[in-house]
């Protein structure tokens, strides 16, 4: 099964990481194309692109909003209140979710700028 990190906040504003598994259903998505296997949908409030040099980096903070974020070019590394640290590259994606407590670090970790998709989730 195939898995997505979330980041979120738990009751006494800690954030921490967690893998999430996607369920995936055969799904007649575009007929007349063979069946595929589809994950349910979440919905979507709106969506942008973000750039950040390289050698960029944050203090803590929490995110604004929920969101997933998919890196396009670069490389991040982000690291929840926990201590723990991950790394994500061209491809990977990030649920968002830490929007109180102290939030998470963030830099930009590539030798070139970095180009991602924010996706802003609705509540």
């Amino acid at each position: 099964m195939s898995t997505y990190p979330r980041l979120y906040a738990d009751a006494n504003g800690e954030s921490h990481f967690e893998d999430i598994e996607i369920d995936l259903a055969s799904t007649d998505y575009a007929p007349p194309a063979p069946p595929l296997d589809l994950s349910s949908f979440t919905p979507v409030t709106e969506f942008g692109f973000m750039s950040a040099p390289k050698g960029w980096s944050s203090d803590w903070h929490p995110s604004s909003g929920r969101n997933m974020f998919i890196v396009l070019s670069g490389e991040w590394e982000v690291t929840a209140s926990d201590g723990e640290t991950r790394r994500f590259g061209i491809g990977s994606i990030l649920l968002v979710e830490d929007t109180s407590g102290k939030g998470h670090k963030s830099r930009v970790v590539s030798d070139v700028e970095s180009l991602a998709v924010m996706v802003q989730l609705g509540e």
